[in-house]
């Protein structure tokens, strides 16, 4: 039989059964609605399992009112605390420079708007469409369990974490790194002093974390700085996975993995799982503003190993709107040409923070870029994806969690990965590829993800057996899938497959190891947008449920309260700091940095990634406008010169002032 008949004799089936699972589905429900079974509570939380109905949400919608923060007045009390003015507990017990906020639609779009009494005016764009984040707030979930058992750990005043446990727990091992990069939310190298946690800090912070509940899984990452380098990386990865954490990543940039396959070879022995790599599109020219000469080459060469080492790579990519914006498409094209190696993507539109915290108004709005921005250009640069069809607000996984938190019962010691977070930080879509014909299907394009959703919660309400809900939800994917707008080879086992690997609903051992992963003929390639606050649109209810916490010396604080809002960060790293650079450079000698334009040399630039010829040989026009912090202070430096030159001119030819100095001369650096 040839194959296109032979497909499509296959989809025929599949379908007649999808329709006979879709009437058997409505049919038990009827009756499966009535007399729900109470929610029970596991070992992992001393609060009962949430019914959707129970489930409570934030104000959404606009017009509506929320709280934020002015942009002067925190840097002001950030100031004082850190030259020992005031004392940090005042961002506990006193609510330091927050005032309301509007979020209001305008033309089409949606803007936070806000007004300090002593600061004014500030404004800046939340969606370039409103329909579509109108339709990622409608497909909120609701908020998790709320977290119980952290008085100790989550105690920072308004920034506090109030709901669920989060999805991956952020341990900075270090301040240090091996570059200097614009953007970087750390101001990484830059500080003056280094803040690098001893080995007792981090068993303490990984223990205390145990402590909290809901106790979740998590993806426990180690960030920085550059992680790589501190001197606890291997024995901190091992550490995590023996508390019971079984993903655990690395935030990192690539380059020691790039240098020795050793390095790859030991962090996955030691555990790790992801390399959370970061990368800004094909082509050095894209990497350029990192001051790298031949990133991308490094890049390659890093994923190459990191990929034979048998650890998972996640491409992650800071937006920025007039920088890098082009590169969404590329950088999609890349992971489908790329299937065996690439499964996430996650696009974090910039946050102007760190070094970008003094940002004018006009780069600041220039350089602006939302997740509308991202489902817009994914659709425009790829021809894939509708914007207010295929993506949805990461929180969506919240339901599924509960399904698996539902099946798995009481006993469970861990309850499900949750991504509760507010609808507006964070969206997703995912890609069924083909490894070997490298075939893409957006997902929800053969699969209603909204009907899904609304049939697993019924399930889950319901809380029957294991058994008999794990039926239920055969029955609700049967009825929710379009066998015909699948990819070719799509089977419904391959289907039944993935869903089970994802929530370990069988019990079945599909492998933990790399190798046993990676026969998986199909590729479920997710692309994420996760969008960080910064000092200009923030809003407390998104930090209350933040599900990136990091972990610290002082507790767990929401991402975006450390390093940006009342800045935890500088706060926690100045009280716990090692020691001076210079001092710590005389004690323990330099670190390599690579800036400048420096290119990192390696004894091996060989890879067997498929790269798309034009995309890596564009080259960008950069314009004469700044598009860094670095290149408004040349700016502003040479601006006040030029002042100084009319000033001084004026002076002395029509005031008569005798001249005092020479005029400054422009071409100095």
């Amino acid at each position: 039989m040839p194959r296109t008949l032979k497909s499509s004799v296959l989809k025929s089936l599949d379908a007649v059964l999808c329709f006979g699972g879709g009437v058997a589905f409505d049919s038990i429900q009827f009756f499966n609605q009535y007399r729900p079974r109470p929610s029970f509570t596991p070992k992992w939380s001393d609060k009962p399992l949430l019914k959707s109905w129970e489930k409570t949400k934030p104000v959404l919608g606009w017009p509506r009112e929320t709280d934020s923060l002015c942009p002067k007045c925190v840097v002001e009390a950030r100031e004082r605390i850190l030259s020992g003015e005031e004392d940090y507990r005042i961002l506990i017990d006193e609510k330091v420079g927050e005032i309301k906020a509007q979020i209001v639609e305008r033309d089409g779009e949606v803007w936070m708007i806000k007004e300090c009494p002593e600061h004014g005016k500030f404004e800046d764009l939340m969606a370039i469409d409103s329909k579509f984040l109108s339709w990622i707030e409608a497909n909120f979930p609701g908020r998790d369990i709320q977290t119980h058992n952290d008085e100790d750990l989550h105690n920072h005043g308004s920034s506090t974490i109030k709901h669920g446990r989060g999805s991956v727990l952020t341990v900075d091992l270090t301040n240090r790194c091996n570059m200097m990069c614009d953007p970087c939310f750390m101001d990484a190298n830059q500080v003056g002093f280094v803040h690098e946690l001893e080995w007792e800090d981090i068993k303490e912070i990984l223990d205390n974390s145990l402590r909290i509940k809901p106790r979740r899984q998590m993806s426990v990452q180690f960030s920085g700085g550059e992680p790589s380098i501190s001197p606890h990386f291997f024995r901190a990865i091992k550490y995590a996975r023996k508390i019971g954490y079984n993903s655990v990543q690395a935030a990192t940039n690539g380059i020691e993995f790039a240098k020795s396959l050793d390095f790859a070879r030991k962090a996955h022995e030691a555990g790790l799982r992801y390399a959370y790599l970061q990368f800004d599109g094909i082509g050095n020219d894209a990497h350029s503003h990192r001051h790298i000469g031949n990133l991308f080459d490094i890049k390659l060469r890093a994923i190459n190993n990191i990929h034979e080492a048998g650890i998972d790579i996640i491409l992650v990519i800071t937006i920025v709107n007039d920088v890098n914006n082009d590169q969404v498409g590329p950088i999609i094209r890349f992971a489908m040409d790329n299937p065996k190696k690439i499964s996430f993507i996650a696009f974090q539109p910039v946050s102007f923070t760190g070094r970008d915290e003094a940002i004018t108004d006009e780069r600041r709005h220039r350089q602006r870029y939302t997740l509308s921005h991202l489902a817009k250009d994914v659709k425009e640069q790829t021809g894939l994806t509708e914007p207010t069809h295929d993506w949805f607000p990461l929180s969506l996984m919240g339901a599924f969690a509960d399904f698996a938190d539902q099946a798995h019962g009481p006993e469970a010691a861990w309850g499900q990965v949750s991504c509760g977070c507010h609808p507006n930080c964070g969206i997703g879509t995912a890609m069924m590829i083909d490894k070997e014909t490298k075939e893409a299907v957006p997902v929800p394009q053969f699969l209603n993800i909204p009907g899904l959703v609304k049939d697993m919660q019924k399930i889950t309400d319901a809380a029957r057996g294991t058994k008999f809900s794990n039926f239920m939800m055969a029955l609700a994917l049967l009825k929710n899938y379009r066998a015909f707008k699948a990819p070719s080879r799509l089977t419904l086992l391959d289907l039944f497959k993935k869903f089970d690997k994802s929530f370990g609903l069988s019990g079945k051992d599909y492998g933990t190891e790399s190798k046993e992963r990676r026969e998986d003929p199909w590729n479920f390639l997710f692309i994420a947008g996760m969008w960080f606050q910064d000092l200009f649109n923030y809003d407390f209810r998104r930090t209350e449920m933040c599900i990136i916490p990091y972990a610290t010396q002082e507790g767990e604080i929401s991402f975006c309260a450390y390093n940006t809002g009342h800045g935890w960060r500088n706060i926690i790293e100045h009280m716990h700091m090692n020691a001076t650079v210079a001092k710590w450079y005389k004690e323990h000698g330099r670190h390599e940095i690579f800036a400048g334009g420096k290119d990192v040399t390696l004894d091996d630039y060989d890879h067997s990634l498929k790269i798309n010829a034009e995309d890596a040989s564009r080259v960008k026009e950069k314009g004469d406008k700044p598009q860094t912090a670095r290149d408004e202070k040349m700016m502003q430096r040479k601006e006040a010169k030029e002042a100084a030159m009319v000033r001084e001119y004026y002076e002395e030819m029509v005031l008569k002032k005798k001249k005092t100095n020479d005029l400054v001369d422009l071409t100095a650096p």
